[in-house]
């Protein structure tokens, strides 16, 4: 059986409009984690990777 991914929250939620600047997450992301698939969850990770690192270049 495949690994289950790992969900990316870091339990210090600051949300800024729909993006929660801890985790890099939307809000739907949030609210659909736990019924997403493995690809999803996949993807969902990805695009918050790119989402904090877009941020600390701005931030910087």
């Amino acid at each position: 059986m495949a690994k289950e991914i790992e969900n990316p929250c870091i339990a210090v939620c600051q949300l800024s409009g729909d993006l929660c600047v801890s985790c890099g997450r939307t809000k739907e992301d949030i609210r659909k984690w736990r019924r997403m698939k493995r690809p999803e969850k996949m993807a969902a990770v990805q695009r918050a990777t790119a989402r904090l690192k877009s941020l600390q270049k701005k931030n910087t």
